[in-house]
């Protein structure tokens, strides 16, 4: 790997991990969704700085082409994330179909006090 190359991963790789890092202290990135990513791009400075990674993990996953290694571990980081976002969105997409429902009922409990408070105040006039 050209030293060019290198120096340019490991700037991008901090980059990323310095972005990362901003948007949780904004409170705009949850904690607890940005644990891959920090995951992730700390594995991407790892992979910058150590040389001969790509190649040591290209060997052990049977694939001739490096390159072609951090591609698919690039496509398999995304699959994971995406995964994760699904599940919170199924997760929320629940909670607020419960949050909807509570509304409904809490609006027709609203409702019947209403009439029962009207009809009350209606039979102390007549009584009156």
């Amino acid at each position: 790997m050209d030293n060019r190359i290198q120096i340019i991963a490991i700037a991008g790789s901090i980059s990323l991990l310095i972005f990362i890092i901003i948007l949780i202290r904004q409170h705009r990135l949850k904690e607890e969704y940005s644990l891959l990513w920090l995951f992730f791009t700390v594995f991407f400075i790892l992979f910058s700085v150590w040389r001969n990674g790509l190649e040591w993990i290209s060997d052990i996953i049977g694939i001739a082409y490096p390159p072609a290694a951090l591609f698919l571990i690039l496509i398999m980081a995304l699959f994971v994330i995406m995964i994760e976002f699904s599940l919170i969105i199924s997760k929320q997409s629940e909670r607020i179909k419960s949050i909807g429902q509570n509304i409904g009922l809490m609006k027709q409990e609203i409702t019947e006090l209403r009439e029962k408070l009207e009809m009350s105040e209606s039979e102390k006039v007549k009584k009156s």
